[in-house]
C-alpha cells in the first residue's frame, strides 16, 4: 500500500438491496443495476485520478468485491452493513493503521464525478491537518469529504451532515474548505434525484443503463402527466 497521496474510501452496501428510497420507482432488479452502474461510474472516476494513493471498497457484498479487482482498487471486509459512517471509519482506522496521510470519502452513487471533478477537490484541500467538503446540491448531505489526517474528523453521515461535519472540523481546530462541485452535488439517493440525473445529458454508464432499459422514457412521461 502506498503511503503517499490520498486513498479514497468507497463504502459499499449490499447490491441487490440497494437504493430502497427509489422503491417507488424503481423495481429491486432496477434499483440493483442503477447502484451497480453508478458504482462503475465512480470507480472509474476514482481509478483515473491523479493525486490519488489508491482505492478502497468497504464491503461485504460479492459482486462489488469482484468490481474492486477490475479496477485495481483493495477491499475492507465488513461483516455487516452497519451504515456509511461506520464504513467511512472503518476505513479511516485502517487507512491511519498502515500509515496513509489522507483519505476521501466518496459514496457510490455519485455518477456524474469524472477524473476531472475528483482532481479539482484534490487540489482545493491543503496540508495536514485540513478537511476539504463537496456538499450536496440541497446542502444538507456531505457528498465528498477530504481528511488529513485519516482520523481527524468524527464522521456523522447522514440526511443532515454537512453543517454538522463543518462544526466537527472547526472543533478540531480546522476551518475546512468547502468546494461546491456540481457533480458531486447530485447523489442519486431519491425520486426527485432519479428526476434530475435523467434530465441531465452525462456520459455515465448510469445513465446509459436508465436509457436502454427504457426508465429514462418511462420517468420522462411520469413527470410530463405530474406537470400537465
Amino acid at each position: 500500500m502506498s503511503r503517499n497521496g490520498i486513498w479514497a474510501v468507497v463504502p459499499v452496501k449490499d447490491i441487490k438491496d440497494a437504493k430502497q428510497r427509489l422503491a417507488s420507482v424503481l423495481a429491486p432488479h432496477e434499483r440493483a443495476a442503477l447502484f451497480r452502474a453508478m458504482l462503475h461510474d465512480v470507480l472509474s472516476a476514482l481509478s483515473g485520478a491523479e493525486g490519488l494513493g489508491g482505492v478502497m471498497l468497504v464491503t461485504r457484498d460479492p459482486e462489488a468485491i469482484g468490481l474492486a479487482g477490475d479496477y485495481g482498487a483493495r477491499v475492507l471486509l465488513e461483516r455487516a452493513n452497519q451504515g456509511q459512517t461506520a464504513a467511512v471509519s472503518a476505513g479511516a482506522h485502517a487507512l491511519a493503521a498502515q500509515g496513509v496521510t489522507g483519505m476521501i470519502a466518496v459514496p457510490a452513487d455519485v455518477p456524474l464525478i469524472g477524473v476531472s471533478d475528483v482532481e479539482q477537490l484534490l487540489r482545493a484541500h491543503d496540508s495536514a491537518p485540513a478537511v476539504t467538503i463537496a456538499p450536496a446540491r440541497d446542502r444538507l448531505g456531505s457528498n465528498a469529504i477530504i481528511c488529513s489526517p485519516p482520523l481527524l474528523l468524527p464522521f456523522a453521515f447522514g440526511d443532515n451532515s454537512f453543517y454538522p461535519h463543518l462544526a466537527r472540523a472547526r472543533d478540531q481546530g480546522v476551518e475546512p474548505a468547502v468546494v461546491d462541485s456540481p457533480a458531486f452535488a447530485l447523489d442519486v439517493d431519491r425520486p426527485d434525484d432519479l428526476q434530475a440525473f435523467v434530465e441531465l445529458a452525462s456520459p455515465t454508464r448510469a445513465l446509459r443503463y436508465l436509457q436502454q432499459s427504457g426508465i429514462a422514457a418511462r420517468l420522462r412521461i411520469h413527470s410530463d402527466r405530474i406537470r400537465a
